[in-house]
């Protein structure tokens, strides 16, 4: 496979931030191994300026920090002190000086932010010193660990950041820039790193397991937020894999799994799960939204590659299994859905017995009802007509065989179909 050379629109986004003064705390934030570190540097290097730092917070023992974009010779930090909040202030103080000495500013680029401890108690204090100052100082903030990134944001740093939020890859991205097809996508999912391995499938299995799952819950999970029940959450992990595209109570999913928990446990690590951007427990759509919470979840992976790389299946033998690979059609549309649209519209599902309905996205007034067709269509969607008529007029689609063709609806985010 060739790879194209491909820049997602974040980057452009970070760009327009940059051109303006330093109003707020830059955050790029989002699910490991999505591309933000290649984002950041991608704007960087069409910035057309050269006064930045890039700073790594994750490499104890060298630093590379480039003073002019295009010099041959390349300024390098040796400092293996520990990553805290001492720390931190020496990279800011240097940011500073060479802000005061440039009439354009400076930037600051931090990147894996959350592997300092009290990392946002330390930013908040040299920001609004910035602030007052007037320094041109542009401060970016990277991190993989979108939860403890968001509990940062809100207890200390509220009102002083923006927020680029960047999710898994989109069919129509992978498409562009690695050649998927829509069977490709299906199965080996968004993440750009494992895209050059899928001609050999135990590889690429291998990879997704090794270095997308395993360090998205040991170190972005685990290390990071208090688990008293680490084991459980793993297993809920492969379990809402196992299940991707299924409604599961959690009173199924306790006699399930092998260690002991309760339902408010599984809850909170199912959240967890899926601000990592691994797993997602999605509400029964409802009127009220008390009922909305205490709804029987249904579990969809945010990535498909999470629940084909460990299912046993190869690609030709998911694609044979007409039921699984609907399962796998049908977790891809919610996590188009949900990775195109949170947090703007919500998403949710519909169950009535006998009806259903796959997916429900809404925002504000807005509401559209959503049924996923993988095989032959079996005549009209009942229950569409059947939720319109329990919750008012809303926009109904058939989605797949006898309906918007899968390729086309994956090419717009959830905005589009509202």
């Amino acid at each position: 496979m060739i790879t194209k050379t491909y820049q997602r629109k974040e980057v452009r986004t970070l760009l327009d931030r940059l051109s303006e003064p330093p109003r707020s705390l830059i955050f790029v934030a989002g699910p490991r191994q999505v591309g933000k570190t290649t984002l950041v540097r991608d704007a960087l290097s069409q910035y057309g300026r050269s006064n930045y730092y890039f700073v790594p917070v994750d490499q104890p023992d060298e630093i590379r920090m480039p003073r002019f974009l295009d010099a041959e010779d390349v300024a390098y930090d040796q400092d293996a002190s520990p990553r805290d909040a001492a720390w931190l202030v020496r990279q800011w103080q240097r940011a500073r000086a060479a802000a005061r000495e440039s009439e354009d500013g400076h930037i600051l680029v931090l990147d894996e932010i959350q592997k300092i401890s009290r990392w946002s108690e330390a930013i908040k204090g040299l920001w609004d010193a910035d602030r007052a100052e007037g320094l041109k100082l542009h401060v970016v903030l990277l991190g993989s660990s979108p939860l403890l990134m968001q509990k940062g944001m809100s207890e200390s740093l509220a009102g002083r950041y923006e927020l680029i939020r960047v999710t898994h890859w989109s069919f129509l991205e992978m498409y562009e820039a690695f050649d998927f097809d829509l069977d490709d996508y299906i199965y080996f999912g968004g993440y750009p790193g494992s895209a050059t391995r899928i001609r050999d499938e135990l590889r690429w299995r291998n990879y997704v397991r090794d270095s997308l799952i395993a360090p998205s819950i040991e170190k972005d999970i685990l290390m990071m937020t208090r688990v008293d029940k680490p084991a459980l959450l793993k297993q809920l992990f492969h379990l809402g894999c196992e299940y991707s595209g299924q409604l599961l109570s959690y009173t199924k999913m306790l006699g399930q799994l092998q260690d002991a928990g309760n339902t408010v446990t599984l809850a909170h690590y199912l959240d967890l799960l899926g601000s990592a951007g691994l797993v997602m427990g999605i509400q029964k759509y409802a009127g009220q939204q008390h009922r909305r919470r205490a709804s029987v979840p249904k579990l969809n992976v945010l990535n498909t590659s999470l629940m084909s790389a460990g299912s046993g299946y190869t690609k030709a033998e998911a694609k044979a299994d007409r039921s699984y690979w609907g399962r796998m059609v049908e977790s891809t549309v919610g996590a188009h859905l949900y990775n195109t649209g949170y947090p703007d519209s919500q998403l949710y599902y519909w169950r009535d017995s006998p009806h259903e309905v796959d997916f429900v996205i809404e925002r504000g007034n807005r509401l559209t009802a959503i049924e996923v067709k993988s095989g032959p269509a079996s005549g009209h969607a009942v229950g569409l007509d059947v939720f319109e008529e329990n919750f008012g007029k809303c926009r109904k689609l058939l989605v797949g065989e006898g309906g918007i063709p899968l390729v086309e609806f994956l090419s717009y985010p959830a905005e589009h179909w509202l």
